[in-house]
């Protein structure tokens, strides 16, 4: 290749990751605007009781146990990426524009799960999308996703500028967003789909042929735990914006965003981890994070001198507790399937993950704060919350010691 050649071509991959960049930013500004503060919402203004909340958080689970089976049975095979992602942005636009007209849970519910649905295969999409046109993607792609945490981090500061956590306003602000991100996946570069009159096997698409791994016996101590530790996991999601508004936080979305911060900050260490203590000790320092988050926020319980600085400890552990878990636990996914089931292997996790281990940790989620529920003097709804935050403690904790005793280091990490 000439010199004309190559910086011509330097010049293009310049151009596509600043527009793959600002399609990951509008795509978390989307999602950090209303998910983190819909709970305070429907617990403070539309009174949904505890059990509902959870269930609506599910709904985002839900969402991500259809989305293999819309991205394999219809991405794959008919649309462009760039014009399915345009159509599903618009589309989700409209539905969160629509559901503040929604206020009770029998509308309000099925109206999010349909919601969720079109949201979720944007996630996979825009992934792939990304990881097809980036010339390097190994080096370039992380760069491209730290700006997914800078979205969120504008979503909820944004919101909280509008002081919009507890109104409606917060759908109508995403689903804007969600239109204009429609409008501009439509001028991402071309990418038609790959399994274009393909027989797809209802296996495939889920990811079953990662099930061979499963006699790896450390593989399956694996999964377990990626599955139990989500149960615990969603309290603090479906949770925490409620705790935060009882305790009459100002400016609480943004105060949440911290979170993404350390993300980023905890993305760029997590290479050194790897490479120096290798899977078992990262994972666990990952799990062992979940377990002082939530020890923190039942320390936080009534109104102690340190109650401000265990609050904000708990959200900044957020990049050990996401990163040193999930993203570790998908590069060692990534490590042991090997190139031939490499695609199954990671659709399989994310179904495990982000599907049914999330379905079930909301639900009870839900469950518990509706048991810990206490009536005050004034007639108002408040919650045990030393209770609630130590269900989750004690969760992590179990979690921890089962895959301390049984998981193994892979061989070639030793």
């Amino acid at each position: 290749m000439d010199t004309g050649a190559a910086a011509y071509s330097c010049s293009m991959q310049t151009a596509l990751k600043a527009k793959l960049s600002s399609f990951m930013f509008l795509q978390y500004f989307i999602w950090g605007s209303w998910y983190a503060s819909m709970g305070t919402y429907l617990a403070n203004t539309l009174k949904f009781g505890g059990e509902q909340i959870g269930a609506a958080y599910g709904a985002f689970a839900i969402g991500a146990m259809i989305s293999p089976f819309f991205v394999g049975l219809i991405a794959d095979r008919y649309f462009a990426s760039e014009k399915l992602l345009g159509i599903l942005g618009i589309l989700g636009g409209v539905v969160l524009c629509w559901l503040p007209s929604l206020t009770t849970f029998g509308s309000f519910y099925p109206a999010l799960i349909l919601y969720c649905a079109l949201f979720v295969p944007t996630l996979a999409l825009g992934n792939s999308l990304s990881l097809t046109h980036l010339a390097d993607a190994r080096t370039d792609f992380p760069r491209v996703k730290t700006l997914s945490a800078v979205g969120w981090i504008a979503g909820g500061v944004t919101l909280s500028l509008l002081k919009g956590e507890q109104s409606p306003l917060q759908f109508y602000l995403a689903g804007s967003v969600s239109m204009a991100f429609g409008i501009f996946s439509l001028f991402l570069p071309h990418t038609p789909p790959t399994k274009t009159g393909a027989n797809v096997s209802m296996a495939e698409i889920l990811g079953l042929d990662a099930l061979a791994l499963l006699k790896k016996p450390a593989f399956a101590i694996f999964v377990v735990c990626m599955f139990l530790i989500c149960i615990p996991l969603y309290f603090y999601f479906v949770m925490l914006g409620i705790y935060l508004t009882e305790l009459k936080w100002e400016s609480m979305a943004a105060k949440m965003t911290l979170a993404q911060v350390s993300d980023v900050i905890f993305l760029f260490l997590l290479p050194v981890f790897l490479k120096k203590f290798g899977y078992k000790k990262t994972i666990f320092i990952g799990i062992l994070a979940w377990a002082l988050r939530y020890l923190a926020l039942s320390g936080s319980v009534g109104g102690a001198g340190a109650q401000v600085a265990l609050i904000f400890a708990a959200i900044l552990l957020h990049g050990v507790c996401y990163d040193f878990l999930f993203i570790a636990g998908q590069l060692y996914v990534d490590d042991e399937a090997g190139e031939r089931i490499r695609g199954a292997a990671q659709g399989f996790i994310a179904f495990i993950l982000w599907g049914v281990g999330a379905f079930v940790g909301t639900l009870l989620a839900g469950k518990v704060m509706a048991a810990n529920k206490l009536a005050t003097a004034q007639g108002t709804i408040a919650h045990d919350w030393q209770a609630i935050w130590l269900t989750p403690a004690l969760g992590a904790c179990a979690v921890l010691v089962v895959f301390l005793i049984f998981f193994r280091e892979p061989k070639s990490r030793t």
